[in-house]
């Protein structure tokens, strides 16, 4: 505020001697105006623009306000339809009582043309910079927000990408650990049956056997929080199926493979079932042909999991692993029946409690999914159980895994990125192309320089056209005869110009009575002072030359 008030006091002792110096007698009443319009010009720019243009048209004072109420007007109105009416208007009012004030003293043209080359420089060039730092600043606010909210977006997108992978994580923990789990468990619950024991050692693997259920239940327990955490997402893409094969250690008699988490890993999963006393069988049909490597990876996760759930649900049923490759694609076939009795359990005990998180087959349908093929489950005529994939050979093996940050080594699509609906601007969008402030700003600055220019050398043109019209040369001011008829003199005689010859009028020495004279600056300065000007006068009476004189005035 303090500024502004001292801004509306230095307009206002600008704007007094310059209105004094204008001789229109208003200096007070200008300068107080001035500073009231200087006041205002923030909130009612077109306003103060207008009212400026028409107190300049009266005098010369409220000028250096123009210059203020130019910039805030274009740095402050919006709508460019308001601003050019508001300069239009505020041009058109000034030259209408620029017109109506000099037009007796100055010709119009001069008057029009003056007003406009004014008016541009001290209105219009101003607006286009303040415009144009207006621009300025709103453009780089919004690059700023913009930057803030891709920031904002890129640690949504980080915590959602560890989200998932966590997911991704809990899943293969789910996969793997669970089914050596289940193995374990499956393998003392044989033990503990096994009458060749004492006591003391059923006891001891009893014991093993609910150390290996409880961390089975803790293990699903883990896996459901992540998963939770992972569900509660916005709607997105689904994990990937992690960046490769786990390895996987058989437990149990005769194991001691390491799986290789491919199809050819499928055999050692076999083979530690079989250890742990379960009768399984391994079927292989039609023509081998190497999967990818996320194809092979879900086959070996489904028959990993089929395994699991068999021996959750149904210890000591006899279990089939059905692999037959199709032309297009893998199948993947894991089939038991119902548990002939219950395992693992003392005389007269009761059937241990199945852990179950219920997270198995999703995980194997959004596995199977992301690699092109389907899981089918279900119980089959025999009060068995049925698990089967259709997995595609090519898999999805070069896509990126969905929802987490490739690197930077990441290119997008060819065909470049598109923009399906509106809404906030992906990180791979390309933003539109925004015109530069400046462009605008500096074509139209150009534009007001060169009419500018233009009308400056108009009026040079026209100054000197116009004192060239109000000169009488020597030659012709010799070659006039008294008594010479007066239109054959007027022929010889330039136009004139009220603007260089109104103010000789009365001037010179006493005119013949009842003369007609007319007055030209003439062309002979010789001898003339500095401020005077060489003048000639014709004076007509009775229709014939009565008279010429050729004299000096003081400018």
């Amino acid at each position: 505020m303090l500024r502004e008030l001292v801004g509306a006091l230095l307009i206002a002792g600008l704007a007094a001697p310059i209105e004094l110096l204008s001789g229109t007698g208003l200096a007070l009443p200008t300068a107080l105006g001035a500073a009231l319009l200087f006041l205002i010009r923030r909130g009612l720019p077109a306003t103060a623009l207008v009212l400026t243009a028409v107190a300049s048209g009266v005098g010369g004072g409220p000028l250096p306000l123009l210059v203020c109420v130019g910039w805030s007007a274009g740095a402050r109105i919006r709508r460019v339809g308001v601003l050019t009416g508001s300069f239009a208007a505020g041009w058109v009012l000034m030259t209408l009582l620029g017109v109506f004030k000099d037009a007796g003293q100055i010709p119009v043209k001069l008057i029009v043309g003056f007003s406009l080359g004014g008016y541009l420089l001290l209105a219009v060039l101003p607006a286009l910079w303040g415009r144009y730092r207006a621009q300025r600043r709103a453009l780089t606010d919004a690059l700023r927000e913009r930057n803030e909210q891709l920031v904002r977006e890129h640690a949504m997108i980080a915590h959602q990408a560890r989200l998932r992978e966590r997911h991704r994580i809990a899943q293969d923990m789910h996969d793997s650990l669970g089914h050596q789990l289940a193995l374990i468990s499956v393998h003392t619950g044989a033990l503990e049956v096994d009458r060749t024991l004492t006591d003391r050692q059923r006891e001891a693997v009893g014991v093993l056997r609910l150390a290996a259920v409880a961390a089975m239940r803790e293990l699903r327990e883990v896996v459901g929080v992540l998963h939770d955490e992972s569900t509660a997402l916005p709607p997105g893409p689904a994990p990937g199926p992690g960046p490769g094969p786990t390895a996987v250690v058989g437990v149990g008699a005769g194991a001691g493979g390491v799986g290789t988490g491919g199809v050819d890993g499928i055999e050692g999963l076999v083979e530690s079932s079989r250890a742990a006393g379960t009768p399984v069988s391994l079927l292989r049909e039609g023509e081998y042909r190497a999967p990818a490597a996320s194809t092979g990876h879900a086959a070996y996760r489904v028959v990993q999991e089929a395994l699991t759930n068999a021996h959750k649900h149904a210890p000591g049923a006899p279990i089939t692993v059905a692999l037959r490759y199709e032309p297009d694609a893998l199948v993947v076939e894991v089939v038991n029946p119902a548990a002939p009795e219950p395992v693992g359990v003392r005389a007269g005990g009761a059937a241990p409690a199945v852990v179950s998180g219920g997270q198995g087959l999703t995980g194997l349908r959004e596995r199977a999914r992301l690699v092109g093929g389907i899981v089918h489950a279900g119980p089959t005529p025999g009060a068995g159980f049925r698990l089967a994939a259709v997995l595609p050979y090519e898999g999805a093996e070069g896509a990126a895994a969905p929802g987490v940050d490739a690197g930077p080594g990441f290119a997008a699509p060819e065909d470049g990125p598109t923009r399906a609906h509106d809404g906030p601007a992906s990180p791979w969008s390309v933003p539109a192309k925004r015109r530069s402030p400046a462009l605008g700003c500096a074509v139209g600055g150009v534009a007001v320089l060169a009419a500018v220019l233009g009308l400056l050398i108009w009026g040079v043109i026209g100054f000197v056209r116009a004192a060239g019209e109000s000169t009488v040369k020597r030659s012709v001011y010799d070659s006039v005869q008294l008594g010479t008829p007066e239109a054959e003199v007027r022929k010889q005689l330039p136009r004139g110009s009220d603007f260089f010859l109104k103010n000789l009028e009365g001037t010179g020495p006493t005119p013949p009575e009842g003369a007609d004279c007319v007055r030209y600056l003439s062309d002979d300065d010789a001898g003339s002072a500095f401020g005077e000007d060489a003048v000639v006068r014709f004076c007509f009476k009775d229709g014939v030359l009565a008279e010429k004189q050729h004299y000096r005035v003081k400018q």
